[in-house]
């Protein structure tokens, strides 16, 4: 079998030394759609060097997100990539992610979950500086016609949505040409760029990066329940449930309360299609 599960979570963690900086850090930012307006000082934060913040989600792409990479290289694992898909993602930052930084990053298989016709892989990233853990990152790789290998289903992930209407909505609008300027953060996936690909792979059209909506759904909640303040976040979840196409604007629901956010995302034009669920911004 492809997966060798036993041998996959024995497997030694696999350790690189990343580095980042300021332009990393823009490049992401602006490619989340960060910059309109220009010179809102809410956008600057975002987009200037003076007065640079970092998003959490930017440890997705610290180091061209290469934690992903490996533990689908590791021992035990031998997939055909056009089986693979993101199925869930979620960060817990140990401190304020700098603007410059040297780490290293460790990745390894956490967890392998049989989910009958598919097996669920956990692939987790650990990155730490010479002062100790910046975050934790877990990928949930939905892997079909993998599972029914005797293994564990795995926890349920779904977040109880309150019996109430969402204290905010908001509209984030995708721009046509965003794909194309995520991927120079390191996802080079020309599903996401170019049109044949993509139909190859049976879109009609690219799509834009799961990471990507991720990214700006967390940039929303900060922006309008933090006041921009990044470092309010402890930890950020969430569960991919639809495409996105470049030029479809997001519908970002919000229901805060003591302690955490939780959130869905649809597409608009596509009468409110799934996108995120089970989505949950734990708070400092």
């Amino acid at each position: 079998m492809p997966i060798d599960a036993a041998k996959a979570l024995a497997a030694e963690p696999r350790s690189t030394t990343i580095t980042w900086g300021h332009k990393d850090v823009q490049l992401y930012h602006l490619g989340l759609g960060a910059g309109r307006p220009a010179t809102d000082p809410d956008e600057l934060r975002y987009t200037l060097e003076s007065k640079l913040h970092v998003l959490p989600s930017f440890a997705t792409v610290a180091g061209a997100g290469m934690g992903v990479v490996g533990g689908l290289s590791a021992p035990g694992i031998d997939v055909d990539l056009a089986a693979v898909l993101h199925g869930g993602q979620s960060i817990t930052v140990h401190r304020p992610v700098p603007v410059h930084g040297e780490a290293t990053s460790t990745s390894k298989v956490a967890a392998v979950h049989d989910k009958g016709k598919a097996a669920v892989l956990v692939l987790r990233t650990e990155a730490a500086d010479a002062d100790g853990p910046l975050w934790t990152s877990d990928a949930q790789i939905y892997v079909r016609g993998e599972g029914g290998f005797g293994g564990e289903r795995g926890p349920s992930t779904r977040a109880e949505l309150p019996d109430r209407d969402p204290d905010h909505v908001v509209e984030r609008p995708v721009r046509e040409e965003q794909a194309l300027l995520y991927r120079l953060s390191g996802d080079w996936n020309p599903l996401h760029a170019d049109p044949d690909f993509a139909k190859l792979a049976g879109f009609e059209r690219p799509i834009l990066h799961g990471l990507c909506t991720y990214g700006m759904t967390l940039k929303a909640v900060v922006d309008t329940l933090l006041d921009g303040d990044v470092t309010r976040v402890r930890s950020y979840a969430t569960r991919f449930t639809g495409i996105v196409f470049p030029g479809e604007t997001l519908r970002i629901r919000m229901w805060p309360a003591p302690g955490r956010v939780q959130v869905t995302v649809t597409a608009v034009e596509r009468d409110d299609a799934p996108v995120l669920a089970d989505t949950v911004v734990a708070l400092n």
